[in-house]
């Protein structure tokens, strides 16, 4: 079979545990080919994520480095057995790749939470609000593309909504809640918006107020994706040359802890709801 030529965020994660899975065994690809019987190219494409790996061939991975975690196993074996093309898959080649890696690292999360100190997040964001955003990109873009980008940002919402909901928390700083990306109308939409969705099951959405003393995060923007196992979290950042994905062990403590020193920084979920509500009446 031939090498992916795009392989996606999740197939490069499973590539990248196998692989620190081998180092941490002080084993290197060439002695694990000789073993395998299988050669460097394949083990090299393996680790990459530019080639799949089968169950039974992952589980003599695992037993040839000595992993006894199972439940870190099973969810390698899960992520490489699953064959489900998600909706996501209708936009590839259309929209960039990230946008569609995002979409896939939400629908496997087991819970979501994210700090947002500039725009509202994706996921909770009015169609209006969202059609702003990506109408300011310099250079602008073209009317059916902007209408897709906005559509595709209002179907990754589903995952709040569906049967098997994503648990959900969101702090945000008062200066989201404040900027006006269009008009007041849509400002005043929005903030109802957010009351709305805060008060669904499984969503939480959290205010740090300006006048909150000891708050020097305001650069603390992220989204901290939780995998089956904690080492398969996953933390998304926004750069102003698109998305990174963070996943080496000391990363993903260090999202760990500022997310808790920015959730310990923010009203309780219900005076966030009523901080909201009050503005959205002084619009």
């Amino acid at each position: 079979m031939a090498p992916r030529s795009q392989p996606t965020a999740r197939q490069v994660r499973l590539g990248t545990e196998l692989r620190k899975l081998r180092v941490s065994a002080g084993m290197s690809a060439r002695e694990v080919v000789g073993i395998l019987s299988s050669t460097s190219a394949q083990m090299s494409q393996v680790e990459a994520g530019l080639s799949g790996v089968s169950e039974e061939r992952l589980r003599k991975l695992a037993a040839l480095y000595g992993c006894g975690d199972e439940a870190l196993i099973e969810a390698l074996v899960e992520v490489a057995t699953d064959r489900t093309r998600g909706w996501w898959e209708e936009y590839r080649d259309v929209l960039p790749p990230e946008f569609l890696d995002l979409a896939e690292l939400e629908n496997h999360a087991r819970f979501i939470q994210v700090i947002a100190t500039a725009h509202v997040p994706g996921l909770l964001q009015t169609e209006e609000y969202a059609r702003a955003v990506f109408g300011y990109w310099v250079p602008p873009l073209p009317d059916n593309e902007l209408d897709l980008w906005v559509a595709y940002r209002m179907r990754r919402q589903q995952i709040l909504l569906r049967d098997n909901a994503v648990p959900y928390e969101a702090v945000l700083h008062e200066s989201v809640l404040r900027t006006r990306v269009a008009d007041r109308r849509v400002a005043r939409g929005q903030l109802e918006e957010l009351v709305r969705k805060s008060e669904h099951p499984g969503i939480s959405v959290r205010v740090i107020p300006f006048d909150v003393d000891g708050f020097a995060g305001a650069s603390s923007s992220l989204m901290y994706a939780g995998g089956r196992v904690p080492t398969l979290d996953t933390v998304q950042r926004d750069t102003p040359y698109g998305s990174a994905f963070l996943d080496a062990a000391a990363q993903l403590h260090d999202m760990r802890t500022l997310f808790r020193k920015v959730e310990e920084a923010s009203l309780d979920p219900t005076r966030s709801r009523d901080f909201i509500h009050r503005l959205s009446k002084e619009l």
